[in-house]
């Protein structure tokens, strides 16, 4: 499994596509394809079957965005990440300011 520097729960800015420089919170990471869900971003309509407990019709529900399109906003701004340790442990830091995400 390859591995991501964004995590859920991490704020993000959309580097490309329909919804660039649109901010959003990391809903889900998919590491296996290296992609992450971004709440309210990247909106696309499905039409979905009626079920027992779900009515059909059109549904919009986010699409997943490739984790090269996406960084993390630290400050107001965009910053790749890098790992430093810190006490021992693993932390990942922003590459402008060099301050702690974790």
């Amino acid at each position: 499994m390859p591995k991501m520097k964004i995590k859920k729960n991490d704020t993000v800015i959309i580097l490309s596509g329909d919804d660039k420089g649109k901010t959003g919170v990391v809903k889900q990471a998919l590491p296996r394809e290296s992609k992450v869900v971004v709440e309210g971003l990247n909106m696309v309509k499905r039409h979905t079957k009626a079920s027992k407990t779900t009515p059909g019709g059109i549904v919009s529900k986010e699409a997943a965005i490739h984790v090269s399109n996406v960084a993390i906003v630290k400050d107001g701004k965009a910053t790749k990440v890098g790992y430093k340790t810190v006490d021992g442990k693993k932390v990942r830091v922003a590459r402008k300011t060099g301050d702690v995400i974790d």
